[in-house]
């Protein structure tokens, strides 16, 4: 499973550890997990502004969510993310 590009994608496979496992260790969520997995891999895709467009956005509803949270009300429905690309 060298090059396998649904189980080991390269992109993801920078370092010793798979972005999967660090998301995954550090019981990170969706939210952060997104974003780190798009960090992680921005230059490395052949998107680099795109995926770090990308982290950001999820980065900005994690942040809505927390806020949420802290106010005890629920987060709004969020619009599908769009990338210009």
């Amino acid at each position: 499973m060298t090059n396998d590009m649904v189980h080991r994608p390269p992109h993801y496979r920078q370092g010793t550890i798979e972005v999967i496992e660090v998301i995954e260790r550090l019981d990170l969520g969706y939210h952060a997990g997104q974003v780190v997995k798009y960090v992680s891999r921005y230059r490395y895709k052949g998107a680099p502004v795109q995926d770090l467009q990308k982290a950001l956005w999820y980065l900005g509803r994690l942040i809505e969510i927390e806020e949420a949270k802290r106010r005890g009300d629920q987060p709004d429905t969020p619009n599908t993310p769009v990338v210009e690309g």
